[in-house]
């Protein structure tokens, strides 16, 4: 990414501010037609692909010194406004327009086929070269499909067909995942923005080292409630590892954890907070949208999961310590804790989003509200408190980080636009039924292993979507209830960060820990292990998404529980002692019949983990 300087860097600081108020004044005042919203959004923000990214693609995490800007990069910037200044220019003319009946015009035409080219080249810079050729594969199949052999042989579409799916109309580039994009996303970015200006995320990190530091592996506790906290507002699992990691793994290697186990406890940490309500990234936003409910029920569905995964990984982090003999830190080089519990209220923003998220408030509005709330809880305090210009660099903070998921929504509308026309999603599910037969299990592991693939090279969201758009209409006519084959391909999008061969979560922890990043990425699979199979779990149990019964909830909820006890002893062979291997098979299996989805089995594995637990501990067998 470019480092803008001089007057480049003012103008473009006014041009992000201008998109920022844009987007608060839809939230507040009602937004746009869908379609006119989301050419608005693209055309704000395609520019910024070619300012801020130079042509040799993504770097993550580095910022280019140089802020020269090469004239084919600012002609391409100028380019891009042209198909969305004409959808404004033009909008009443292509709302009244027939589908499949009016012709195609030349500009029309000449402006699709530019946009389509600009987004493939900003998504190769901005998202990197996986999702290029993805959507560029995509793209080229509603063309040239019908030239396939096999299976892959699809219908023939003209050339103008092709068009008109992807430029003008809401089911090509301009459908759901961009008008999340342009709508909720854009919203909680500001509002991120806010909580870093108004210091609520310095508080997550206080509150996180006072009330876990001292107690055995605080460090790696610290980190795991840090991400839990931080990691709920970014919905970036590389973000998070850089943005706590760089101070939790050094802490954990010093009082002796090794560093690929501190790289572990961070990456997997990090990744969670995409599953932790209340945001989860924008994925999350997509499904609601996907799914057609209010977001709360996703909020509500994913609190169990997420809260039996971070319990997991804090008990086996716990384990760890006490199996190694490793101690926290002294109460001198923490916060203390009567001053935390005074600045409590800082935690008011996201309480305030909470309830109204599950009061029925929209998104939108409930962001906008915990944004006047950011701002209110940074009075009270000098160095935090925001005045005209720290409320307008929040605003800049937030807003600049929406190219990533902007163009990655526009450029999985590519391919969302193209399963819809062309049908080969269908074609998806005859081989999911032909390989799964009639075991609807193994559509779970191909859907998964489908999922985990692309999560290994596509951010979560776009790994989301393809997953969504592909795997989710065969989980469907299987049976599987929507929302939870929606969040079992969520689930595995999110864990690809930690699956080697490419753990992107577990790579960059190795780096700030200085360890080797395949032993990262392994022991994070351990550590995660619930996030392996919580998702087979609550495709047959949905009272681990909590919308079963109030019986059936809560016998799933102690499973869950029971879960996570078995699955923290087997996964790091320890109780209170050492135990030997066929102890942890045998915890293992009380692990996984605890989450079965038939009431006396649960209640069977629950028992085998409580007996299994008092009879193992500090005793010779």
């Amino acid at each position: 990414m470019r480092k803008l300087q001089g007057l480049t860097a003012k103008a473009f600081y006014l041009y992000v501010l201008a998109m920022g108020f844009f987007h608060l004044y839809t939230a507040l005042f009602g937004t746009f037609e869908a379609y006119l919203q989301r050419a608005i959004h693209l055309t704000w923000v395609l520019p910024m692909a070619f300012i801020l990214y130079p042509i040799g693609g993504k770097k993550e995490g580095q910022e280019i010194a140089d802020s020269t800007i090469p004239w084919y990069d600012w002609a391409l910037a100028a380019a891009s406004l042209a198909p969305g200044l004409y959808i404004m220019m033009n909008y009443t003319d292509i709302t009244y327009r027939m589908a499949q009946v009016d012709p195609v015009t030349t500009a029309q035409l000449i402006l699709g086929s530019l946009l389509t080219v600009l987004l493939i080249e900003a998504t190769r810079r901005v998202v990197g070269l996986p999702l290029a050729i993805i959507a560029a594969f995509f793209t080229a199949y509603m063309y040239l499909g019908h030239y396939m052999p096999g299976i892959m042989k699809g219908l023939s579409f003209s050339f103008h067909e092709v068009i008109e799916q992807i430029y003008l109309i809401d089911e090509g580039i301009f459908s759901i995942p961009l008008g999340v994009s342009a709508t909720f996303v854009m919203i909680f970015l500001i509002f991120g923005g806010f909580l870093e200006k108004s210091g609520v995320g310095a508080y997550f990190m206080e509150f996180a080292q006072a009330f876990t530091g001292t107690s055995p592996g605080g460090p790696a506790k610290i980190a795991v409630v840090s991400s839990a906290l931080f990691g709920s507002i970014s919905g970036a699992a590389v973000a998070n590892v850089y943005g706590t990691g760089t101070f939790t793994i050094p802490l954990m290697k010093r009082i002796g954890y090794p560093p690929f186990f501190a790289a572990a406890v961070e990456a997997v940490a990090s990744t969670g907070g995409q599953i932790m309500p209340p945001i989860m990234g924008a994925g999350a936003f997509i499904m609601a949208s996907f799914l057609g409910v209010q977001f709360k029920v996703i909020m509500v569905a994913a609190i169990l999961p997420a809260v039996l995964y971070y319990a997991a990984v804090l008990l086996m982090v716990h384990l760890g310590a006490l199996k190694n003999n490793l101690k926290g830190l002294s109460p001198e080089e923490l916060p203390d804790k009567k001053t935390v519990i005074k600045k409590l209220y800082m935690m008011s923003p996201i309480v305030v989003l909470i309830y109204l998220l599950l009061s029925g408030y929209t998104p939108m509005l409930a962001a906008v509200i915990g944004i006047l709330a950011a701002w209110v809880v940074s009075l009270p305090e000098k160095a935090n408190r925001m005045g005209p210009k720290a409320i307008l660099d929040a605003i800049y903070t937030g807003a600049k980080n929406i190219p990533v998921v902007c163009i990655a929504c526009a450029a999985a509308g590519l391919v969302v636009g193209s399963v819809s026309l062309t049908g080969i999603g269908f074609k998806f599910v005859g081989l999911v039924f032909s390989v799964a037969s009639d075991a609807p299990f193994m559509a779970l592991v191909m859907i998964a292993m489908v999922s985990l693939v692309l999560g290994m090279g596509l951010p979560t969201t776009s790994a989301y979507i393809l997953g969504a758009a592909l795997g989710v209409p065969a989980l469907a006519k299987l049976g599987f209830p929507p929302i939870a084959a929606h969040m079992f391909v969520f689930y595995f999008a999110i864990v690809s960060n930690i699956t080697p061969p490419v753990a992107l979560a577990a790579y960059a922890a190795s780096s700030i820990a200085d360890a080797n990043p395949n032993k990262t990425g392994f022991q994070a699979m351990k550590l995660g292990i619930l996030a392996f199979i919580i998702p087979f779990a609550f495709s047959y149990d949905q009272g681990l998404l909590l919308s079963s019964g109030t019986t059936q909830n809560l016998i799933a909820i102690a499973g869950g529980v029971g879960s996570l006890f078995a699955m923290g002893h087997s996964m790091l062979g320890y109780t209170n002692r050492i135990i030997q291997q066929w102890q942890r098979g045998i915890f293992l299996i009380a692990g996984i019949l605890c989450i079965w989805p038939i009431a006396w089995v649960k209640l069977t594995g629950i028992a085998v983990t409580l007996a299994c637990s008092f009879i193992w501990r500090d005793k010779k067998s």
